[in-house]
């Protein structure tokens, strides 16, 4: 399996099939497992093997599929399957730092990461560097000999800035911090983050793994070590466990992900350069545009641009209009959808942020970031030309 296409290990990796010899992966819907004899039942709990289970917010076959699949894609040796994209995050994190330990981060994160980095962890004593993750020599002026951790997204929520991995990973490495990366918007499709120098790679799977706004679901990727003695430990304690519907899902997600964000991604790359010509806008914000400031690094990290477009209408009076004009794209908070979705993030997911943070990290009253679904690149450009000509 190691030697197959990620797009042949979407398909068959981590298949547990029964006696029964299913073609789908089976759904098992249970919360426990019976033992044959008390005294199976005390050598479980001692040592559970690959395919024993005690109980579903420890683990699940269906939930384990899911985890071996996702862990293959991205180059991983294992994986823990998480209620939620955030739940992954703070279960990486939470489950590793400890009072007094130090963590940089970069600055331009999604609310709800900035929120656990800012608020969480420092209510428990960790203390958080933020730095422009753009600047590696900010990187290497916050990262110190004690640095436990460095935490970033991969490509920005959602103003798209992107971080360095490989460079960054170096500079954490050298005084042996733990690189976590959030790589949501990177997708399994387009990342090699491990390979690149991540340690732990985190997913918010409600995203482009599901890609059809079904169900909530995360994962944390990295070394057998860490997921099983770090992660599981805390995660299985505190209950942050995937739900095997969900995990069953996720499953049948992964085996069309490739089609659905390379067929995303190439509309995408057709939207931004139509509203790259577009007048109307302030700005557009595409890491597939040779004007990105980080083309460059786009395309050596990523060899594409995304499935995401940002631009900004000059107001959020101007925004507003753009987005009751809509027609195809519907207006919400989620993305890596199906649908096309739009979102005006300084009075949405990034509203708790205060104002002089949002202006620091460039999301503007009028920035909208543009979630590219499956739709007709054609009819995309059409209703998103029409809606920006009544700004």
């Amino acid at each position: 399996m190691t030697e197959l296409s990620k797009r042949t290990k979407a398909v068959h990796a981590g298949i547990r099939r029964s006696q029964y010899g299913e073609v789908a992966e089976a759904m098992y819907l249970t919360q426990g497992f019976v033992y044959e004899t008390a005294e199976d039942a005390e050598a479980r709990f001692i040592q559970s093997g690959d395919d024993e289970f005690i109980y579903a917010r420890y683990g699940n076959p269906t939930v384990r599929m899911f985890e071996e699949r996702i862990a293959a894609l991205e180059g991983a040796e294992d994986g823990f399957a998480c209620a939620s994209g955030m739940a992954a995050v703070s279960g990486a994190l939470m489950s590793m730092l400890r009072t007094g330990d130090h963590v940089v981060s970069s600055r331009a994160l999604f609310g709800s990461c900035h929120y656990v980095l800012d608020e969480v962890l420092t209510r428990f004593g960790v203390e958080v560097t933020f730095v422009d993750g753009t600047d590696l020599a900010a990187w290497k002026a916050a990262i110190r000999p004690d640095t436990k951790a460095v935490f970033f997204e991969s490509m920005s929520n959602p103003t798209l800035e992107l971080v360095d991995i490989e460079a960054v990973s170096k500079l954490a490495h050298a005084v042996d911090a733990v690189v976590i990366v959030d790589n949501v918007f990177a997708t399994p499709v387009f990342s090699d983050a491990i390979a690149q120098g991540a340690d732990v790679v985190v997913y918010s799977a409600t995203k482009h793994i599901d890609g059809q706004g079904r169900v909530l679901g995360g994962v944390i990727l990295g070394t057998r070590e860490f997921i099983r003695k770090t992660v599981e430990p805390y995660m299985k304690h505190t209950g942050g466990s995937m739900s095997p519907f969900n995990a069953w899902l996720l499953v049948k997600g992964l085996e069309t992900m490739e089609l659905r964000v390379r067929a995303q991604t190439f509309s995408a790359m057709r939207i931004a350069d139509a509203l790259s010509q577009n007048g109307a806008l302030t700005s557009v914000i595409y890491p597939g545009l040779e004007s990105h400031p980080q083309h460059d690094l786009a395309m050596s990290q990523m060899n594409a641009g995304g499935t995401i477009v940002a631009f900004d209408c000059g107001s959020k009076e101007r925004a507003f209009k753009m987005l009751n004009a809509l027609e195809i794209a519907v207006i919400s908070n989620n993305l890596g959808d199906s649908k096309s979705i739009a979102t005006p993030p300084a009075t949405t997911t990034h509203q708790r942020l205060r104002e002089e943070d949002r202006a620091e990290l460039g999301i503007t009253p009028g920035l909208i970031r543009f979630s590219v679904g499956l739709e007709d690149a054609d009819d995309l450009i059409s209703d998103l030309t029409a809606a920006i000509g009544v700004m």
